[in-house]
Formats: C-alpha cells, sequence, structure tokens
C-alpha cells in the first residue's frame, strides 16, 4: 500500500526516538559494531559522521528525497525515514534498532523513560506561517476573535497539545504545529521561500516493563499512531491547513 500521508504534504517523515536515563555507550568499538550491524542490513546506510555536539549519525545517501538515518545521542537513540513508499517501509529501520539496542548498547527496560513514535509533515509556503495557523486553526475559538483588533497580525502561533490516551498516562499523543515565521520577516513583509509549516504527530509510551519496549508494542504503537493520524489529524490539522495555504497561492 502506497503511503497516503506522503500525498497531503511536500514532505513526510516517520521517526522513533528511545529516550533513557543513563547516558548511552559513546566507546569507539561499541558505536562502531552497533552501525556496522544496522549497516549490514540497511546497506545503502553509508554516510557515518560524528557532529560537534558528539552524536554520532549513519545516514542513507538520498535518492530523491528518500532517505534513511539513525542518530546516536547522549541519552537518546533516534531514527528515521523520510519520504517512504509505504509505512511497512519506514519501519524496518525502528524494529532494527529497538531490537539490536539492549544487546549492542545495553539499553536495560528498566533504562528507557520513553518511546515516541512520530510523524512529521512538512508544508511548503513562503508567507506568514502564524497567519496560515491562525486563520486554519483558530478562526473560530476565542483566539480567532481576538485577531479582530484592526490592524492586529498573527506574531506566534506555533500550538502543542498533549493528551493522555488511559487512565495511567503511560500513553500520550503530542500535536505540535510549528511556524518558522519570525518577528521580522512579519514587519519587513519578506519572507523565506524554504522555511515550510511543520506538523509533528507523536504518541509517546512510558513504562517500565519490558512489554512496553518489544517490538511487538512498537508494532501496536506505529498502528495506534496511523489510526489517529487517519481519524483525527489529517481531517482536523492538515485539511484545515493546506486549504489555508491553497487559498493564498
Amino acid at each position: 500500500m502506497l503511503n497516503s500521508f506522503s500525498s497531503l504534504c511536500d514532505d513526510f517523515y516517520v521517526d522513533m526516538q528511545i529516550n533513557t536515563h543513563l547516558d548511552l555507550p559513546g566507546e569507539r568499538d561499541t558505536v562502531l559494531t552497533f552501525f556496522e550491524r544496522i549497516q549490514k542490513q540497511f546497506s545503502g546506510m553509508n554516510n557515518f559522521y560524528r557532529k560537534s555536539n558528539g552524536d554520532f549519525c549513519l545516514e542513507q545517501e538520498k535518492e530523491g528525497e528518500k532517505y534513511r538515518w539513525v542518530n546516536l545521542e547522549i541519552d537518546r537513540i533516534c531514527a528515521g525515514c523520510a519520504n517512504p513508499r509505504d509505512m511497512d517501509h519506514s519501519y524496518k529501520l525502528n524494529q532494527l534498532v529497538l531490537d539490536i539496542a539492549p544487546y549492542m548498547l545495553g539499553v536495560s527496560h528498566l533504562d528507557i523513560d520513553s518511546l515516541d513514535v512520530t510523524f512529521s509533515m512538512d508544508f511548503d509556503f513562503q508567507g506568514n506561517h502564524n497567519e496560515v495557523i491562525a486563520e486554519a486553526l483558530f478562526a473560530s475559538t476565542a483566539f480567532g476573535a481576538f485577531m479582530d483588533i484592526p490592524d492586529s497580525k498573527p506574531l506566534r502561533f506555533s500550538p502543542t497539545i498533549i493528551l493522555a490516551l488511559d487512565e495511567e498516562c503511560s500513553t500520550q499523543a503530542r500535536v505540535t504545529i510549528e511556524s518558522r515565521t519570525g518577528l521580522a520577516e512579519v514587519k519587513n513583509q519578506k519572507f523565506k521561500p524554504d522555511d515550510p509549516i511543520s506538523l509533528y504527530f507523536t504518541i509517546r509510551r512510558q513504562g517500565k516493563g519490558r512489554e512496553f519496549y518489544s517490538p511487538e508494542s512498537l508494532q501496536q504503537q506505529c498502528q495506534l499512531a496511523e489510526n489517529m493520524m487517519a481519524e483525527k489529524i489529517v481531517p482536523c490539522f492538515v485539511g484545515p491547513l493546506t486549504n489555508a495555504i491553497a487559498q493564498r497561492r
């Protein structure tokens, strides 16, 4: 099945983040062995480097706009895929990283603070991002009424919503809309052409049992994220945003 989410935006990303309490290992042999194991299964991931902040990165050479990456940070392991051809394709790397992290990096379920699955969507728009977000998501709210003040202009609209999805609050959903328009751009009416409006939707799981961080649990987490994207995020956030952008083009 083709990835229908990609057709609704200019770029679509699927990320997984394993957030740990303790620092992850940074020894040369451990790091290289970990990334070599990933490269063995994903042979196109050949670009290995270390950032100035000390993070280790393994990336795939970009084929158009499609590529994968794994980052090993101080207290977080990140794996992701840009513009995957289908959802199963995007999950394979994430499942491998979660599967080998306990054996190759010594990550215990006791050490994991949370596991995030994030779907990100970029919408290209050269103009006031805050204005688009305000019109698309706040026009019929109390915030919309506040914007009726004569000569007012939206300067900062980057809302974040976090919901607990169970009684224990161990499963959470977070939606963030990010504007990249600054004050100087609004004042001068000169907007950067390359900065997109971004939507981030995350399903986070927290718990101390092994069952929270197994490949099977990750699959359930990804399925929950897909369902909520289709049922809530696309009709309630993506549709209004894309309509507001289309009216300005």
